[in-house]
């Protein structure tokens, strides 16, 4: 536990230092947030839509930082780690895989709740936004979303043999997600082609669950999404830990 608290004391500082999460994890949600709300306020969503442009995209904005932190960042600095030989000095001390992957974990859950609280602010102070559904169901979805996201950025982060190599595989995922699932571009006025397409992807998945609950509706709706994430989180942590690699 002692080892665990060093450690992430000292990620935190330096993951301070630098200025890519707080303008992508932090930043960069609360401005889409405030963008929608300014350019669509209380326009409904699409054509026929019972709920508002914001209600509608809260869940998908929330979800930003997550893929951010969980995409870009965790694997990122994992690789890097790995590329200066940090790790292999590690590996010789009582230090373990998953000891490490749960430090990084942790800092960018920090981010993405962080950043849960100035979207949901934002939201709420400028556009009277208000959750329709529980917070507790939505907390529940939003920590799956996050163990999930964060299950990718550990498999690729734990594998990939040097930075170039996980910032290709994490741009090639990130962007993507970024852009189709729904987190920019709302899902719904997609064409169903690009929704077919789109529905591959498990940030789509995310996106979904995060915005049923936030809309209070019914799990069983996503049900499928549900089993999606699971599956992702299972696969890609015990893909992570077997073939993590120290350099």
């Amino acid at each position: 536990m002692k080892a665990f608290r060093t450690m992430l004391d000292t990620e935190l500082k330096l993951s301070l230092r630098g200025m890519d999460m707080l303008i992508f994890a932090l930043c960069m949600p609360v401005v889409i947030m405030a963008i929608l709300g300014i350019l669509y306020g209380s326009k409904p969503a699409f054509p026929g839509a019972e709920y508002t442009f914001v209600a509608q995209s809260f869940g998908a904005v929330a979800a930003i930082a997550i893929c951010a932190g969980g995409v870009m960042g965790l694997p990122l600095v994992i690789a890097d780690y790995r590329q200066k030989r940090i790790l292999k000095r590690l590996q010789v001390t009582p230090t373990s895989p998953a000891l490490i992957l749960a430090v990084q974990i942790v800092v960018y859950a920090l981010y993405a709740a962080v950043s849960l609280f100035l979207v949901y602010g934002t939201a709420h102070v400028f556009f009277q936004y208000r959750l329709e559904g529980s917070w507790l169901q939505f907390a529940g979805a939003y920590l799956l979303v996050m163990l999930s996201m964060f299950s990718i950025g550990m498999l690729v982060g734990g594998t990939a043999p040097d930075m170039k190599t996980a910032g290709i595989f994490a741009s090639v995922l990130y962007f993507p997600m970024l852009i189709f699932s729904g987190a920019t571009l709302p899902y719904e006025v997609m064409p169903p082609a690009l929704q077919r397409i789109a529905d591959l992807m498990p940030l789509t998945q995310g996106i979904k669950l995060l915005k049923a609950s936030s809309l209070g509706h019914p799990v069983e709706d996503v049900w499928v999404s549900v089993i999606v994430l699971c599956g992702v989180t299972a696969l890609c942590s015990l893909f992570a830990l077997r073939f993590f690699k120290w350099e």
